[in-house]
């Protein structure tokens, strides 16, 4: 492994031109993923290349941020156990290149529910600069590492932290975000917000699962604006999960609002299952503040229009398009690595 740090980002730039082109080979990678996770659309595979390539795959911005770290030539090598979840189209991909601009070696452990879209993108890398290549290594089994990332594990979390106690590591838990409205939103609030909401499923740790809204607040002219994502419930995955919840709901008689494409429940819980939204009302948004402050750990982005005392937020419609310095669960990855 021979790059120097600037052909390192070079070549990443070049991946990012290569992704503005039409290209058969990748789209025949999306369909073939598409096939074996339905979750995994061509749509949102698409939205998530373009966010990506616009966030993460521009010279300039490489640059700036690859600055601020003690990225040294001298640096040592190091072997990095990347072990990916899925659930969402490029997950993982931005470990990965971080690793690669470290000067680092991935080893990469495919989670199965999405096994051709990285090894192809890290093809096209090797095409474009074959002494790349090296830095990447798909894997079965992880043996002789010197550092370990994890990702979105859920359930598995002590499983791993046994495992890799005696390695350093990132081993990210469960995450989700939230959303704040006021009352006075508009239409094209609304809109973004949808986006935020529904985009990939709600599957991601950028999807707001809980929101907080003001007391009386009422939900009916948004819950009919959102009837524009009425295509949600032609995927079989999702309606399977709306129908689930809803006759659980239903059997149980729990109070629910709904439109027939989200289901919503009053309740604390931070975190809804597919197709559901939490939502508590407020009576002093600063109370709001005090809430989440006491929460972060759980929470990826604070959605929300106007500022929160102390805490960040970023602006409805932005949750899908996070910059280098957006870390998964807010951990710096580079700062672990360099």
């Amino acid at each position: 492994m021979s790059m120097s740090l600037q052909q390192r980002i070079e070549v990443l730039a070049k991946l990012g031109h290569h992704l503005e082109q039409s290209n058969e080979a990748l789209d025949a990678i999306i369909h073939k993923t598409y096939l074996y996770n339905k979750w995994l659309t061509a749509e949102n595979t698409q939205l998530a290349i373009q966010a990506f390539r616009a966030h993460f795959l521009d010279k300039n911005k490489l640059e700036t941020w690859a600055a601020q770290y003690d990225i040294s030539e001298n640096n040592t090598p190091q072997i990095v156990a990347l072990v990916l979840s899925g659930k969402t189209p490029l997950e993982g991909l931005q470990d990965i290149f971080n690793v690669f601009i470290a000067g680092h070696q991935s080893v990469i452990k495919l989670s199965d529910k999405n096994e051709y879209l990285i090894p192809h993108l890290i093809s096209i890398l090797a095409e474009i600069q074959p002494e790349s290549a090296a830095y990447f290594e798909t894997i079965e089994r992880i043996k002789d590492i010197d550092r370990v990332i994890v990702t979105h594990v859920d359930s598995a979390t002590r499983y791993y932290e046994t495992y890799f106690e005696k390695y350093p590591n990132i081993i990210r838990k469960k995450r989700t975000s939230v959303a704040i409205l006021t009352g006075n939103e508009s239409e094209e609030d609304w809109k973004k917000l949808g986006i935020d909401v529904f985009r990939f499923f709600g599957l991601s740790r950028q999807n707001p699962t809980k929101l907080y809204v003001p007391r009386g607040h009422d939900f009916a002219p948004l819950l009919e604006f959102w009837k524009r994502f009425e295509h949600l419930t032609h995927h079989d995955k999702f309606k399977n999960n709306f129908d689930y919840n809803y006759s659980l709901i239903i059997m149980n008689g729990m109070p629910h609002i709904s439109n027939g494409i989200v289901l919503m429940q009053e309740a604390e819980d931070l975190y809804a299952r597919t197709s559901m939204l939490h939502y508590e009302y407020y009576d002093d948004i600063n109370e709001v503040a005090q809430k989440l402050q006491s929460q972060t750990d759980h929470i990826q982005n604070i959605i929300s229009n106007q500022p929160l005392g102390d805490l960040k937020t970023i602006p409805f419609g932005t949750t899908h398009y996070p910059n280098l310095n957006d870390y998964p669960n807010h951990i710096d990855t580079m700062k672990f690595l360099t």
